[in-house]
């Protein structure tokens, strides 16, 4: 397993946001995380991320164990997390902070002696074309912002489809495992391999799409379905 986490726990003052959650994530996963409001998924993200010290349990990424380090730390082993607010350098370029990305992903040692200009360039103009984005390469990211804070708020049932599609088809050509949130169902029933479904804080449901959807569980205190139909 990719991401593995064993037994984790956390708690807030009288409030178990976590409990005893076991989560075991496989290379090339892509993995939802669902559950209603206040069912403990920010708090499990802040926790595999290291935002967040967990109370008791263990992390492991890539066969290794990870418990209690922190976030710049886990960037360094390969893990990555974005959030709904996104962060950019808002007068660079768009194709400036794709390499800058790239320059942290790819952590090499530099020759001081080559021009910056020339890292990464063509990959970065690759990423930027496959998100619709080559033609704006040259403009300040400041005035593109509005494209990528919260991508699939708001947007109409067909473009939020489209948005998760797109991040679905890189983790397959790029072999990434992505583990997201999201509030829209018909989305996440599309677009995930495997879905986990959180409540008060433990795992109620876990497996494929359909297994999922057809849990008497998850119907009951998610999906807003009788867990049994009158015959």
């Amino acid at each position: 397993m990719v991401l593995h986490a064993l037994g984790l726990r956390k708690h807030f003052g009288g409030v178990q946001a976590v409990s005893g959650v076991d989560l075991a994530v496989a290379p090339g996963d892509l993995r939802a995380i669902i559950g209603p409001n206040g069912a403990g998924k920010t708090t499990l993200f802040n926790l595999l991320s290291g935002d967040l010290a967990h109370d008791s349990g263990q992390i492991y990424f890539a066969g290794e164990e990870v418990s209690g380090l922190r976030p710049h730390e886990l960037c360094r082993r390969g893990m990555g997390r974005t959030f709904q607010i996104t962060s950019i350098f808002r007068r660079l370029t768009a194709l400036d902070n794709v390499r800058t990305a790239l320059l942290s992903h790819h952590r090499r040692h530099y020759n001081v002696l080559i021009p910056a200009r020339r890292f990464y360039r063509d990959e970065a103009f690759g990423l930027l074309e496959r998100v619709g984005l080559r033609e704006q390469a040259d403009k300040p990211s400041g005035i593109l912002a509005h494209l990528l804070d919260e991508p699939t708020a708001g947007m109409a049932p067909r473009e939020r489809h489209e948005i998760m599609e797109m991040v679905a088809g890189i983790a397959r050509d790029t072999g990434l495992t992505v583990v997201f949130t999201e509030h829209d169902m018909d989305v996440v029933f599309a677009v995930a391999a495997r879905i986990t479904v959180l409540h008060q804080g433990a795992v109620i449901a876990e497996g494929p799409p359909a297994e999922v959807r057809a849990d008497p569980e998850v119907q009951r205190v998610y999906l807003g379905q009788p867990a049994t139909r009158p015959r």
